[in-house]
């Protein structure tokens, strides 16, 4: 219960970034027709559908959690024998790859001149995106204490279970954030 209440005032703390990105652009379009030019659409589709992806890897680690699966059954080569771990190393991998992707299109866009203090497009764009990054950078770290409390723990319990249902939960949460991110600042001119 207490995630679906610190979900929902994530879910306000966007909204507000939403409609600060929305107000700006508003009272910008000229602004917005030239900044938009330098974003790289096809390198963030493939970033985003990297992090579209990790969701389906940490759900697919929650059902292995369900199951009591931690680790692998056989060769690692073997991914219908995949358990806990190795699917949340693989969200962990994935969610890294997108930060890593982030930050080469923070600088490219930084060469090109779009910094914070630049325009007001720069600064909608770094806070929604920044913000989004953050919070990213937060579900890997969860996903480091749950891979770690299964590698320290003697026996796989419930209540392990069930903490990674709940980083999942925040997980999908952030994926879910950025999709609508995605389409708002890369997909509506």
């Amino acid at each position: 219960m207490g995630t679906i209440i610190w979900l929902s005032s994530e879910l306000m703390f966007f909204a507000a970034l939403f409609a600060a990105y929305f107000t700006i652009r508003a009272q910008s379009l000229d602004l917005w027709e030239t900044q938009t030019e330098l974003l790289n659409i096809p390198f963030s589709s493939v970033n985003t559908s990297i992090l579209v992806l990790s969701s389906v890897t940490c759900q697919l680690g929650v059902f292995a959690a369900e199951r009591g699966q931690v680790g692998r059954s056989g060769s690692v080569f073997n991914v219908k024998g995949w358990g806990l771990r190795e699917w949340f190393i693989l969200t962990y991998i994935m969610g890294a790859v997108f930060i890593g992707g982030q930050a080469l299109e923070y600088a490219e866009l930084i060469h090109h001149g779009l910094t914070i203090p630049a325009n007001a497009y720069g600064s909608a764009f770094y806070l929604t995106t920044g913000f989004h990054g953050i919070h990213v950078t937060g579900g890997l770290i969860a996903f480091l204490f749950v891979l770690g409390r299964t590698y320290l723990a003697k026996k796989f319990t419930h209540e392990q279970a069930v903490s990674a249902i709940v980083v999942s939960y925040y997980w999908h949460f952030v994926d879910v954030v950025w999709i609508g991110l995605f389409a708002t600042i890369y997909l509506i001119k």
